[in-house]
């Protein structure tokens, strides 16, 4: 059987771009849409490189883009509004303040930029170095929708008011996603991006010492891992260790499978990861995703090319920004 090296994959899908443009309900977002708008240049490939370049320095940036595309599409729609720099912008909510990778999307930004002004969107850069992070990490190649336009407005409490807690429920987190077009086996399948990367103690230490205010730990919770997490996450050292959602010491920054098969054994790390894999609403779907091979791999693209469309900005109602950080008009 022929087996084609990631190059070859990159390559093929790169050319496919430029001769599909397969329109979705939106007619003005769609696959391509940057075909033939920068002369002779390939908009995704140069996004692609910038993000090569920069994985192959940190590879934490996979998660890191996953989550900023995720924090942006859910508050106010997929218009680059978490990117806005301001002293009130969702930037600055406590949930966004851990987010990482701006400067990879400022890099690719100002690469796009020096060959394309004012063309491309913050909002696309964003989606396009989202998918071009999950396949540098050993995901499936996916055809992004592009087209959106950027947003003028980013407001702190709009992004607390939204961006759902590590201890959301199960059914909260349903109701959530389908106020923003997503399918329950969306929510379960997005979060499949905690495959990959870190958190810290203080998302999950109650669940460790005084779950729920039992004063015990959850009761669901792999014993072995909780012995675990308690030596990493002292209960009265002050401390707010790093950890990796993925036990696998070799597959911390590799975007698969595992973290569903993690969940069937009690050994999600958040609350929100233990309760879908407990859950009768989403135990089923977690089993699929994790059993039936080569399923996460097809759906997970699939899901982010829905959560891209939340929302989206395109025509006159959206600018094009220069910098990803500030309004800026470009005239034409």
């Amino acid at each position: 059987m022929w087996c084609a090296s990631p190059s070859t994959i990159l390559a093929l899908g790169l050319i496919l771009v430029t001769l599909v443009s397969q329109c979705y309900a939106n007619n003005q977002l769609y696959v391509g849409y940057y075909r033939g708008k920068c002369w002779q240049y390939n908009v995704e490939e140069i996004i692609f490189n910038v993000v090569k370049a920069k994985y192959a320095k940190d590879p934490t940036i996979v998660a890191g883009l996953i989550r900023l595309q995720f924090h942006d599409c859910i508050v106010r729609g997929c218009d680059a509004s978490v990117l806005l720099d301001g002293p009130k912008t969702e930037k600055t909510a406590k949930p966004n303040q851990s987010l990482k990778g701006f400067y990879v999307i400022d890099a690719a930004k100002e690469a796009v930029e020096r060959i394309c002004p004012g063309v491309v969107s913050c909002a696309d850069v964003l989606t396009i170095a989202a998918r071009s992070a999950v396949f540098l990490a050993g995901g499936r190649w996916y055809y992004v929708e592009t087209g959106r336009r950027d947003g003028f407005i980013s407001s702190r409490s709009e992004a607390l008011a939204n961006l759902p807690s590590e201890h959301i429920t199960t059914r909260d987190a349903i109701q959530l996603f389908a106020s923003r077009g997503l399918s329950k086996e969306d929510f379960v399948v997005l979060l499949g991006g905690h495959s990959v990367g870190t958190t810290h103690c203080d998302k999950f230490s109650s669940r460790l010492y005084n779950f729920h205010n039992t004063g015990k730990p959850d009761v669901r919770m792999n014993s072995g891992m909780l012995y675990a997490l308690r030596r990493m996450c002292p209960r009265k050292s002050g401390s707010n260790n790093i950890v990796y959602f993925k036990n696998a010491p070799t597959g911390h920054y590799q975007i698969d499978n595992a973290y569903y098969k993690q969940l069937l054994v009690n050994q999600g790390l958040l609350e929100v990861d233990q309760n879908i894999g407990s859950s009768p609403l989403t135990n089923s779907i977690v089993k699929k995703l994790a059993y039936v091979p080569g399923y996460f791999d097809k759906k997970f693209g699939q899901s982010m090319v829905k959560m891209g469309r939340i929302g989206v900005i395109t025509g006159k109602q959206g600018e094009i920004r220069k910098y990803c950080g500030a309004i800026n008009h470009y005239k034409h």
